[in-house]
């Protein structure tokens, strides 16, 4: 139990599904403020229902200042304080590079990428007058390690966040803010409820631990970082994958039998 995190308040971008939703469920388990943040207010305030009365939804673009300083304003309002970010917020569109359009990747970028830039310049006077605090990025295995067809975007979009992160680790670290980042494997959330069970088959195929994650296994990696006891660690990553980048080749997994 992180006792370090009871009563504090903490932002959680893309917060109304998959892994922003499970992440934002975990902080409030552990006795957070949460504000759940979604372009649909609908969306956020149904899950900030699911938590209990410590938390409250908030609609914004995170891709925007506006909706970024805006969402900054309203958790200082609700709570007091930011003591917490957890920049989620993303999309993973498919489309290779032969059919790519300028538009595609800028939109990609500005979710996932400029997104992060947005909301930790907007928490930043927050998280100063708090004396410090915790912010955590959710980027990925794509891009930083591996690649995958069709996400070239997506890809450079997450392995951007690292090159953020780690300059910005820097920058904040005389002001007792640090920053990391989880990298997800393959995690079962509702886009692939539909993908049915031999396309789920074969994804745990490939994963040593023969499962694909589950948000709770994200969430709780980002609840550490976030905690006083992970005060020591910053600029660093934590990848949460079941073991899916150490087989150097599907032959090394079969050699396992």
């Amino acid at each position: 139990m992180l006792k370090s995190l009871h009563g504090k308040t903490v932002i959680v971008t893309g917060g109304s599904r998959g892994i922003g939703k499970g992440i934002a469920l975990r902080f409030g388990e552990a006795g957070l403020n949460v504000l759940v943040v979604s372009r649909s207010e609908a969306d956020a305030v149904a899950v900030a229902g699911a938590i209990g009365p410590n938390a409250s939804g908030f609609a914004a673009d995170v891709s925007t200042p506006e909706g970024c300083a805006a969402m900054a304003e309203s958790a200082v309002d609700r709570y007091g304080a930011i003591n917490v970010l957890c920049a989620n917020a993303g999309i993973f569109p498919a489309a290779k590079l032969a059919e790519m359009t300028p538009a595609d990747f800028d939109r990609v970028i500005s979710t996932n990428l400029r997104s992060t830039f947005l909301s930790v310049s907007a928490v930043l006077p927050a998280l100063t007058a708090a004396g410090g605090g915790r912010i955590v990025l959710t980027s990925s295995i794509t891009g930083p390690v591996t690649g995958y067809p069709g996400w070239s975007h997506y890809g450079a979009s997450k392995a951007g966040q690292l090159g953020f992160m780690r300059t910005a680790a820097i920058e904040l670290a005389p002001k007792g803010i640090t920053v990391n980042a989880v990298l997800p494997g393959n995690i079962f959330t509702e886009g692939l409820e539909g993908m049915g069970a031999d396309y789920i088959a074969r994804m745990e195929a490939s994963i040593p631990l023969k499962r694909l994650g589950t948000v709770a296994d994200i969430a709780n990696a980002a609840l550490f970082l976030a905690s006083e006891e992970a005060a020591y660690i910053t600029g660093q990553t934590i990848t949460v994958d079941g073991g899916q980048i150490l087989p150097e080749s599907l032959g090394a997994l079969e050699a396992m039998a």
